[in-house]
């Protein structure tokens, strides 16, 4: 009899427990899409500055960037002088690379996704973020609570089987009050370690708050890294598809 009376109140419990698996997948995604769309409104200019650290040289680099939603991106390049106009496009689903110094247009397939760009610890993908976590990975809120003082979400990411990605598995956390992120942790497909993405100095762009600064260390050479700083952030511009074209991405007006 004692058995009997706990099945109904065991049977609440797993409701429960599978009712809160649910509402933490769906928060994940949630919080996922924010992040995704962090430093993008319905469309973006943006300024910022790229410093890169190797064993082997520095170099800094100054940017501007447009975007309109998930599928338009161009990145054009102000500084220094010997890089000035080299520029990345993204129209749907197409990634352009021109090179002012000889003139020409060069597209970048997608198994040149993951490599670096220009130079930095960033890929084409970073760039353009041609993967999106929120549509690209199943994901599970796996912390909820405080650390170092924070209360913060860790969310644990698993590529989903079509998925075009290279990640094995990803790792963020973010701060519950906010859903800024701190730090994103990306595995290969064996479970290692590959590098770390930290985000800092929070601050009012465009109208949000937003980290401003974000830095890049390979696991392999931590003595490496690539910062990025956002110096100025405009979102709602009103761009058009249009805007996003080959013959756009020559203009030398935009270097100006």
């Amino acid at each position: 009899m004692t058995s009997l009376k706990w099945k109904p109140v065991f049977l609440v419990l797993l409701i429960c427990l599978f009712s809160s698996r649910i509402s933490s997948a769906a928060t994940a995604k949630e919080i996922l899409e924010k992040v995704d769309d962090l430093w993008r409104g319905e469309s973006s200019f943006a300024e910022m500055t790229m410093e890169v650290v190797t064993e082997h040289y520095e170099r800094s680099m100054k940017l501007k960037a447009w975007s309109l939603g998930k599928e338009h991106s161009l990145f054009v390049i102000t500084y220094p002088p010997k890089d000035r106009g080299v520029a990345t496009l993204k129209a749907e689903k197409d990634i352009w690379n021109y090179l002012p110094r000889v003139n020409r247009v060069i597209r970048v397939p997608t198994s040149m996704m993951m490599a670096n760009w220009m130079g930095s610890h960033f890929t084409n993908d970073d760039l353009v973020k041609e993967s999106r976590m929120s549509e690209d990975y199943d994901a599970e809120v796996t912390f909820e609570g405080e650390k170092d003082g924070t209360s913060v979400y860790e969310i644990a990411l698993l590529p989903k089987p079509e998925a075009p990605v290279v990640w094995g598995r990803i790792e963020i956390t973010v701060i519950q009050e906010t859903l800024i992120p701190i730090r994103s942790l990306y595995y290969d497909e064996d479970g290692i370690l590959s590098r770390t993405m930290l985000f800092d100095d929070v601050k009012k762009l465009g109208g949000r708050l937003v980290p401003a600064t974000m830095v890049l260390v390979p696991e392999d050479k931590p003595e490496e890294k690539t910062v990025i700083t956002y110096d100025s952030l405009e979102l709602g511009l009103g761009l058009k598809p249009e805007f996003f074209s080959r013959n756009t991405l020559t203009r030398k007006d935009l270097v100006r």
